[in-house]
């Protein structure tokens, strides 16, 4: 049974858990290299590294973020041990949200994998994490898709996470000195999502709607290909933008 506080704060803990217990833990995902197994791998490094880049800053000893060799002690556990490892990271990472929104302003700056943010970001991106890998388990079923559908789901993946989004897709691309590829994510009632690669980078950013989308779908889906996935449904996407463009920024969209 989880803590009222731990409902509180990763409201998305639950629903997530539900969907893993329902499989086996060899069970594939939509996320095509992961079985059950490797999603709460991952979730539960997730949680620990975000438990401890947050829990030194508030010790006055701030650490560099870790990349992902932090799963490695979790593929070696048993699933029993993995299960009570991904549990208590949650319940750590909860404790130390709190003290943080008790002792630091909303506005302080943390560095986590290279960019500042701000120390709601902890348990709001866990959230996001149980959120996308839910779906990774579970497909387009409602629970996803009202989650993904939330306006916080898209800021976050913009504002929070956008540029690491876009790395992988823009290195795929090999776009040269001149290259260049922009796109519009559109989704009706709600700014744009405007994405850019070129010889500077990646960029990404919320803009008022303007000119054709170069995609145009409901809010789950947008996450879906910020994140380089894709709804079960292809209908729920539609693009008038070519197959040459079209190509090319879905192949930016690369996620993780």
């Amino acid at each position: 049974m989880m803590s009222s506080r731990i409902d509180e704060t990763l409201p998305e803990l639950a629903p997530f858990v539900h969907a893993v217990q329902a499989r086996r833990p060899d069970d594939g995902t939509w996320c095509e290299a992961w079985t059950v197994r490797d999603v709460l791998v991952h979730q539960t490094g997730n949680a620990e590294e975000l438990a401890r880049v947050l829990e030194a800053f508030l010790a006055g000893t701030p650490v560099e973020t870790k990349g992902f060799e932090r799963e490695a002690p979790y593929r070696r556990m048993s699933d029993q041990e993995l299960w009570a490892a991904f549990m208590n990271r949650c319940e750590r990472l909860t404790e130390i949200a709190a003290a943080a929104a008790r002792d630091l302003s909303p506005d302080t700056e943390i560095m986590w994998t290279g960019r500042s943010v701000k120390p709601p970001f902890f348990a709001e991106h866990m959230r996001e994490e149980l959120i996308l890998h839910r779906w990774d388990l579970t497909g387009d079923d409602g629970t996803a898709v009202q989650a993904l559908g939330e306006p916080w789901m898209t800021e976050h993946s913009v504002v929070s996470v956008g540029r690491p989004l876009l790395a992988r897709g823009r290195a795929a691309l090999d776009l040269g000195p001149e290259g260049r590829v922009e796109g519009r994510l559109r989704t009706p009632g709600t700014d744009d999502v405007v994405v850019v690669a070129d010889a500077d980078g990646g960029r990404i950013r919320l803009a008022a709607p303007e000119g054709p989308a170069t995609i145009e779908s409901d809010a789950a889906v947008r996450v879906l290909l910020l994140w380089g996935r894709r709804p079960a449904d292809p209908s729920r996407w539609h693009s008038a933008a070519g197959p040459e463009t079209l190509r090319k920024v879905r192949a930016l969209l690369g996620g993780y």
